[in-house]
């Protein structure tokens, strides 16, 4: 498969724009090349790796990073709560919190919000994904919840991917309001989650680490919510009281340090996708969307 640049919508204007990726060589190397090939399957995606780069970026003088970081990314630091300079780390920074009032909340009780800051890939049904990635990367529900009845409990449900790159916010919300359950963890390898890696295998989600939880809501039934791991993320914390009311935008938890994704799985028939976002995921391009941001409606 050609190396291709990543490209995605930008929601608000509609443009076209291409998605700055810390590592990009790399990447090309691991995914298209078949000696990369070799190096990720024996090595990368161990989890080893992982925790030892993880590591490496909680410690002190990692923090002299995170300047060059953000000027290269064009990080706009005026949305969180502290400076560069009062980030005791790399993954200090990585998961810092946004200040009060930096994202606009969709608070209609109608309206399914976006948990993360990233981009956004939304299938109606979830047996459109075949239509869109790599044959032979087969995606089964029952392999990804690693359960029988949760699969069938969602068969041809809707499936949201929110990804998000290493330069975003990096913690992650409730979508509605909602009673939520206590996590289930998968163990899994740490492959990379980017577009590079999922376009050439979905099965990624099906074979990383990741964590679960069920959110009962009144307006969109069972959301069946994950957080998965990927390469270089030294961990996921979860933040929220198990079994619990929780409110739309509160906070669930974060990543490390990596790039990662927020996976939304509702049962048949329980929401209405937004229009431009199932188009844009036809067309195989991702949207950027915000922590907050409507993104589907109870479907009537």
């Amino acid at each position: 498969m050609k190396f291709e640049q990543i490209k995605y919508i930008e929601r608000k204007t509609g443009e076209i724009k291409t998605e700055k990726v810390m590592g990009e060589g790399a990447l090309k190397f691991l995914y298209y090349n078949p000696f990369g090939k070799l190096a990720l399957n024996a090595v990368v995606k161990r989890k080893f790796v992982s925790d030892w780069y993880g590591s490496k970026m909680s410690k002190p003088e990692s923090k002299e990073k995170i300047k060059g970081f953000v000027e290269e990314m064009g990080i706009d630091m005026s949305e969180y709560k502290k400076s560069i300079d009062e980030y005791t780390s790399f993954n200090d920074f990585f998961y810092r919190e946004l200040k009060e009032g930096a994202r606009d909340i969709d608070y209609d009780e109608k309206a399914i919000v976006s948990p993360a800051d990233g981009k956004i890939l939304a299938y109606q049904n979830i047996k459109e994904v075949d239509k869109f990635f790599v044959k032979g990367s087969e995606f089964t529900l029952e392999e990804f919840f690693n359960d029988k009845d949760l699969a069938k409990k969602y068969e041809d449900g809707t499936f949201v991917i929110i990804r998000l790159a290493p330069a975003d916010y990096h913690r992650f919300h409730f979508p509605t309001d909602g009673e939520i359950s206590e996590v289930k963890k998968i163990s899994g390898d740490y492959y990379s989650v980017s577009t590079h890696a999922i376009k050439t295998n979905f099965r990624i989600f099906c074979e990383n680490k990741r964590e679960y939880a069920i959110l009962k809501t009144k307006n969109f039934g069972d959301i069946a919510m994950f957080d998965v791991g990927a390469t270089m993320v030294g961990g996921i914390v979860q933040t929220y009281k198990a079994n619990s009311f929780v409110k739309k935008a509160d906070e669930k938890g974060y990543f490390l340090f990596g790039g990662s994704t927020c996976i939304l799985v509702f049962e048949k028939g329980k929401v209405e996708i937004d229009k431009d976002i199932l188009e844009n995921t036809q067309n195989k391009i991702e949207t950027r969307i915000y922590m907050g941001e409507k993104f589907g409606n109870e479907k009537n």
